[in-house]
């Protein structure tokens, strides 16, 4: 049976709650739950930080604040209803218990312990199971969980900001201020929405950045990760205090990665891939600890060796109405090509102004 007007909106809807829940649920996926009767909305929730309710329950707890009973309605969810017990008890046996008659998933959960398994324990109960609707656009939304579950690495936005000549830097290392207030504005947005930001030693000991999120409230910052693979930056690094950081190094001397842990951080020691630390250890890694959203904010060396590796999923890119010179320094170092066949494609997807900036949003072709 088609999916219909109604079904699209309230799905929307859903959606929509999804985005609101995505960096506060990680590692979980932020999914999102509308509860429909006759064509109202009875009830909706979004998933809760790691322990907490997942979107079904809240939607649960909603109809019954509104007094509503869930009894016979359909229920829209971003994501298939888990199915199992993990940190809280699965959702699907609760839609069966509300005694609700339908529901509708965007998309199916490929985490292995649900993967299906949620609409069969469903569809088993009489409950009328469908998926498939807005999938593209639960996808999307749901994206940093599905690259951690199915590729074993997080989603990978990689932000840079250029003069209009695509220099991020003069020779000397200045870089404040490249683009407007507004920018840098949207910059920290694009921070809250990640569950960690990695940097390079260059960057550190060019700008001595904090990484942290300042402009929006959060629940939790996200981790703070430098790429130092021998040990350039010092301790006392700005990024380095107050916790919350990882230092990943390819130096195997403990004596000498006791100073950044004395001040609080985490060390994670990476084997050397061609010479260089191997980047795809590092995703996995980061991954591994619940990592489902990375933002990378470093400079042309670590940005180069990472679209090289294929391990960028968008970048996001910041134009500014300026001219710096063919001196000052460019956004991605590698080796010179020898054809203009072996350059990088990228596709533009999405392009507006954020004040007097440009800003892109750009794949791998």
């Amino acid at each position: 049976m088609p999916f219909t007007a109604e079904d699209h909106a309230f799905m929307q809807r859903a959606l929509r709650l999804a985005e609101t829940a995505t960096r506060r649920a990680s590692p979980n996926p932020g999914v999102g739950c509308v509860l429909v009767r006759d064509g109202r909305c009875i009830g909706e929730g979004a998933t809760r930080p790691a322990g907490e309710d997942h979107a079904e329950i809240q939607a649960l707890k909603d109809c019954a604040a509104r007094g509503e009973s869930p009894q016979g309605a359909t229920a829209y969810v971003t994501l298939e209803p888990c199915s199992h017990h993990g940190r809280t008890p699965p959702c699907a046996a609760a839609l069966i218990k509300a005694g609700v008659a339908r529901v509708v998933a965007a998309m199916v959960d490929p985490f292995p312990a649900v993967a299906g398994k949620g609409l069969a324990m469903l569809r088993e109960a009489g409950i009328q199971a469908e998926t498939g609707l807005l999938g593209e656009q639960a996808a999307q939304v749901h994206r940093g969980f599905l690259s951690r579950v199915t590729r074993q690495r997080p989603w990978v936005t990689l932000k840079a900001a250029a003069t209009l000549d695509g220099k991020t830097a003069l020779l000397n290392g200045k870089s404040q201020w490249i683009t407007g207030p507004a920018a840098r504005s949207d910059v920290q947005r694009l921070r809250a929405a990640s569950d960690a930001i990695l940097t390079g030693s260059g960057t550190v000991l060019a700008d001595n950045p904090r990484l942290t999120v300042r402009e929006f409230p959060l629940e939790r910052q996200p981790l703070r990760v430098v790429l130092d693979s021998a040990l350039r930056t010092g301790a006392d690094c700005a990024v380095y205090q107050g916790g919350n950081s990882l230092l990943a190094t390819c130096c195997q001397n403990a004596a000498a990665r006791q100073p950044w842990q004395a001040a609080g951080c985490e060390v994670l020691e990476l084997p050397r891939l061609d010479g260089h630390a191997d980047l795809a250890i590092l995703l996995q890694k980061l991954a591994s600890r619940g990592i489902n959203h990375l933002m990378v904010e470093a400079g042309a060396g670590l940005n180069g060796a990472l679209v090289r590796a294929g391990l960028v999923d968008e970048i996001i890119l910041y134009l500014a109405p300026a001219l710096a010179g063919d001196a000052a320094r460019g956004l991605f170092a590698w080796p010179a090509l020898n054809d203009l066949a072996e350059k990088t494609l990228l596709t533009i997807t999405d392009v507006r102004m954020v004040g007097v900036d440009v800003r892109m949003t750009l794949t791998l072709a």
